[in-house]
């Protein structure tokens, strides 16, 4: 898949051309799409129902969960944007683009940015959720994230001037870090990330305590801590604590095989999808304990699974997760709008090979496998990540511009690994063009997400879907 991916997907006309060549390019592409026509924002009439589209997917969700889902949703207007990513695309993926597509993460919000550790144990921010990641248009993207952001600071509280600024913090740093990596080397923009320096260093001094406490968090969240956190002792033993119905035992596949031996044979299927060092590295492991875990807002309902592993002994655990991956929410698009379509041979591969691409620093076990017929991506469970909470006692309005800044960055970085970023920047060009053009677009869709979000309360009090008490 990563051949044709290559190939077809980002091999631009780029090849052979001076960066100021390029830059020259993706500026004359204003004649086809003008920056101001991104502010535009126009439901059809025919508009399809966004519940409709929420209902579809969740027939490939186990039925159990589904409630829990909608619960999470109707938590707010931004939880509700955060769990319907297939309505947004349906509403923006027909509108004009500039035809430079990138490895598109495919529900780009303000939520789904975070440190994380690399593989030599240095903390860097970028995206960090990938289930719907396929190529497609930058438009794609950064329009949901701006949205995001208006939607984010109206929850917790803003103004509209507070939300403008939050969106044009966004835009403004997208632009200019864009800039900055079309002079690179295409070596140098690989190895590329945002280091916990680099915070420290783009953020303001007043936000650097709160900065540093995230930072020294996330060092803290380590496969100790989950095992501190998650099981307890039986017997000499450790186990997964349940916490039904986040957190629960299965005993069989719904094909009446043991779950153990289920997930033993997914592993062995996991295991040829790495590298013939971190095969080695996690066949030393041993599995003592599975259970189904449930995980986010838009993603509860799909196949989640834990897996409690040890090394030595019980001082040296590994904690994986293995999520199901279904088709990206992007793909019927992506066809259209580029006249290809990937070959999706195994949607895991899908996810993991969009991260490779453009997260820059991704999980060393980062890997793919199937069970039961169910299609799955790996990776650890908690390895010093962490991240913001967009939460009103959580996090001070004060900050959000600051945030969406290195939010914009991190989304630049993606785009740039993954796509041409001097036609990128000679597109979005040096003046606040595309800042106004986003601000006017990011209201309206704030304002389409209320409407939905109202529309998914009235079919919860009407009966139409079913809502769990907790989730």
């Amino acid at each position: 898949m990563e051949n044709q991916l290559t190939d077809r997907s980002f091999k631009h006309q780029a090849e052979g051309r001076s960066v100021a060549e390029r830059l020259a390019a993706g500026k004359a592409l204003r004649q086809k799409v003008k920056r101001t026509d991104l502010a535009e924002y126009h439901p059809p009439a025919n508009r399809q129902d966004p519940i409709a589209i929420l209902e579809a997917q969740t027939k490939t969700r186990l039925p159990e969960l589904v409630p829990i889902c909608y619960a999470r949703m109707l938590t707010s207007p931004f939880a509700f944007l955060r769990g319907s990513a297939a309505v947004m695309i349906q509403d923006i993926a027909l509108a004009p683009t500039t035809g430079i597509n990138v490895q598109a993460c495919g529900d780009m919000h303000l939520s789904n940015f975070g440190v994380f550790a690399s593989a030599e144990r240095n903390l860097v921010f970028g995206i960090n959720d990938f289930d719907e990641t396929y190529p497609g248009a930058w438009e794609w993207d950064l329009k949901r994230l701006v949205a995001s952001a208006v939607v984010a600071g109206r929850f917790l509280g803003g103004d509209r001037v507070l939300c403008e600024a939050a969106v044009r913090a966004v835009v403004q740093s997208y632009r200019q870090h864009l800039y900055e990596y079309a002079e690179m080397g295409y070596l140098d923009l690989w190895y590329a990330n945002i280091t916990e320096a680099d915070l420290l260093q783009k953020l303001p001094t007043q936000s650097h305590k709160r900065a540093t406490q995230l930072l020294v968090k996330a060092r803290q969240r380590t496969h100790l801590q989950v095992l501190e956190k998650m099981t307890d002792l039986v017997d000499d033993q450790h186990h997964i604590i349940e916490d039904p119905p986040l957190v629960v035992r299965i005993e069989t596949t719904p094909r009446g095989k043991p779950m153990v031996e289920a997930i033993e044979q997914l592993m062995q299927d996991y295991l040829t999808s790495l590298s013939a060092d971190r095969r080695f590295l996690v066949s030393r492991y041993r599995i003592v304990d599975v259970a189904r875990k449930v995980v986010g807002v838009g993603s509860v309902g799909t196949r989640c699974w834990v897996i409690y592993l040890e090394g030595i002994d019980a001082g040296d655990p590994l904690f994986l997760q293995i999520k199901e991956a279904q088709p990206s929410i992007l793909a019927p698009y992506a066809e259209t709008l580029c006249n290809y379509r990937l070959p999706d041979d195994h949607q895991g591969h899908r996810v993991v090979t969009g991260q490779r691409l453009i997260q820059g620093a991704p999980d060393i076990f980062l890997g793919w496998g199937e069970m039961d017929g169910i299609q799955y991506y790996i990776r650890q469970l908690r390895d010093m990540k962490g991240g913001v909470k967009l939460e009103p006692s959580k996090f001070r309005l004060a900050e959000l511009s600051n945030y969406c800044g290195v939010c914009g960055w991190a989304l630049a970085l993606a785009h740039a690994k993954s796509s041409d970023a001097a036609m990128l920047s000679g597109y979005v060009g040096k003046s606040e063009a595309l800042d106004e053009a986003l601000t006017k677009f990011a209201h309206a869709y704030a304002d389409q997400t209320d409407r939905d979000y109202d529309q998914l309360a009235a079919a919860a009090k009407q009966g139409r879907i079913q809502v769990a008490s907790e989730f």
